[in-house]
């Protein structure tokens, strides 16, 4: 089983947009040594917490401070750009590192409706609901299979050519994995943001249809990880991603707590639910945490990973402190005895 990364460029309280963002390039170039075998950037906007609103910018610096791994985007919100920009973007990254970039994308917003309205061109009105042509429309730039009646068909000559990028689907929901099963794409299930996707998976592994870009089905699932040399550790360090989304899901956006911060938080909280029980109030839904010693953590991973049938796990972990991200990292490599450098 492949273990890869994925990256959303955390902005830890106290720290700054610019510091994550070399704190991806410093991560990079240590799960390239580990031996990982993808590194995906995400794109979020607007927010405090996440400094990764670009994929397409970030992409090609990682991809020079390293050698061996994949890098690519987790993912390109592809409604908010035109698919022949996405296209040219792609294909310069894949002829300045040959064999070595993804393009993953998503119809999320990737942001509030207030942020997505913003990136949007044309405000005179919402977006359309095309995403399915947009992406036929991007894999046909990408493959060169724009019918000579088309009228972009000239635009097709793309400036990385002959080199392109791998493309895959990403999604949270039922409906990605049909598209991905329809157009014969290779399919990444963000359980980290829903845990159910185990039948997606599974419903497109069994109606996948090939295509120049695959001969059959290959899924990958994205999992919420901290893993530390003890349990106790891992469970104090993930307290501070855990308050940074719990807020967001009341609409307080905030960068990444300190652990302390955090905890305090967290006793609070309990204690409020303690006091109001049986009174109806909200709560962000349940979602899987793969946390703890790196045997804890392998044995959910793998779990996982049965689960959706998936021959690669990309891992997203997000920490106040930078060292204990970069060492949950190499607990993960050691324990999956991964090829390091």
């Amino acid at each position: 089983m492949r273990l890869s990364v994925l990256d959303q460029s955390p902005i830890a309280e106290g720290s700054s947009g610019s510091q994550a963002l070399h704190n991806s390039l410093d991560l990079a170039r240590l799960t390239d040594q580990l031996g990982f075998h993808r590194y995906w950037v995400a794109e979020h906007h607007g927010s405090p917490m996440l400094a990764g609103a670009s994929p397409e910018v970030l992409i090609g610096p990682i991809a020079s401070v390293t050698s061996r791994l994949r890098i690519g985007s987790g993912g390109v919100m592809l409604p908010h750009y035109s698919p022949f920009k996405v296209a040219e973007s792609f294909s310069m990254l894949s002829g300045l590192f040959p064999d070595r970039i993804d393009l993953a994308v998503g119809r999320a917003a990737g942001t509030d409706a207030v942020t997505a309205f913003a990136l949007q061109r044309d405000r005179r009105q919402g977006p359309p609901d095309d995403f399915p042509e947009h992406l036929t429309e991007l894999l046909s730039y990408l493959n060169g299979a724009l019918a000579p009646a088309h009228r972009f068909a000239r635009l097709a000559n793309l400036p990385g050519r002959p080199e392109r990028p791998e493309p895959w689907l990403l999604g949270s929901s039922p409906q990605s994995g049909v598209w991905a099963a329809e157009l014969g794409l290779p399919y990444a299930f963000a359980d980290f943001i829903n845990p159910a996707g185990a039948e997606s998976a599974a419903w497109y592994r069994e109606h996948f249809v090939p295509s120049s870009w695959r001969t059959w089905p290959q899924v990958m699932v994205a999992l919420w990880v901290v893993c530390a040399d003890t349990d106790e550790e891992a469970r104090q360090l993930a307290a501070s991603a855990t308050m940074a989304f719990m807020l967001l899901h009341r609409g307080e956006l905030i960068p990444v707590p300190t652990v302390e911060r955090a905890l305090t938080f967290l006793e609070d909280e309990a204690q409020r639910e303690e006091t109001t029980a049986g009174v109806l109030s909200f709560r962000p839904p349940r979602r899987r945490r793969i946390v703890g010693t790196p045997a804890r953590v392998r044995a959910g991973i793998e779990q996982a990973a049965t689960e959706y049938g998936a021959d690669e796990v990309m891992v997203v972990t997000i920490t106040h402190n930078h060292q204990a991200r970069r060492r949950s990292y190499e607990l993960l490599a050691r324990e999956f005895a991964l090829e390091s450098r």
